[in-house]
């Protein structure tokens, strides 16, 4: 099943052209990374699949609903300081569309798995801004994995964090998309981030410059 299609898609702003011409598809359970340089389109891309950004030519053809997808957007983590728990921000993942702000027993089931899967128990009880940066992006990233996404899209989700922790997230989302076969989609400017994952590499410079695997980009063999 394809989740997601892009169709010539051009997107500018400020006088920028940010991206010309990008086409592509993802399958149901694919692990795609959006790589290339600082400015070369691709937070404007996920900007753009997730309806932020209106594009000024071109479409986007999602085959599934919103409240199918999580997305993780590019956080500054110190910019996270109010007076919400751990639990609070976790929990809130689970209001999709339209649902009453009230949680069900299937709710807590999730939120009790997804914490174990995160290895956060002890943050729980803990305000947001009192956390730091590599504990902070687990919260959220759980907030995304408590919904059980069918699509779920991330950009640059290792931004602050360091080498340790930053594996350690890839790891989770590696297991997601292998047992679970949850479709990812994430943005990143680090291509030794990811070399351990082996997903399929979207090179963005403003145009899309390659699309396959990961060990076929020349760029990789230098």
């Amino acid at each position: 099943m394809t989740i997601l299609e892009v169709e010539n898609l051009d997107v500018s702003y400020s006088n920028h052209h940010a991206l010309h011409n990008v086409s592509f598809k993802v399958e149901e359970g694919e692990y795609v990374c959006l790589v290339g340089e600082n400015g070369s389109g691709k937070s404007t891309l996920v900007k753009t699949i997730i309806g932020l950004i209106k594009p000024d030519e071109g479409k986007i053809n999602l085959n599934i609903g919103l409240d199918e997808i999580s997305y993780l957007s590019q956080t500054n983590l110190k910019d996270l300081d109010f007076p919400a728990t751990a639990k609070e921000i976790i929990m809130s993942g689970t209001q999709k569309h339209l649902k009453p702000p009230f949680y069900t027993k299937q709710d807590k089931l999730d939120y009790d798995e997804v914490v174990k899967k995160l290895r956060i128990e002890d943050l729980l009880g803990r305000r947001i801004g009192d956390l730091s940066g590599g504990q902070k992006q687990r919260v959220l990233i759980a907030r995304c994995l408590i919904r059980k996404p069918k699509l779920l899209i991330l950009d640059e989700p290792a931004t602050g964090l360091d080498v340790n922790i930053t594996n350690e997230l890839y790891e989770i989302l590696n297991k997601e998309n292998k047992e679970n076969k949850m479709t990812i989609i994430m943005a990143t400017h680090d291509i030794e981030e990811i070399k351990d994952i082996k997903p399929r590499i979207i090179y963005l410079a403003t145009s899309l410059k390659y699309d396959g695997k990961y060990d076929g980009w020349k760029g990789f063999n230098k």
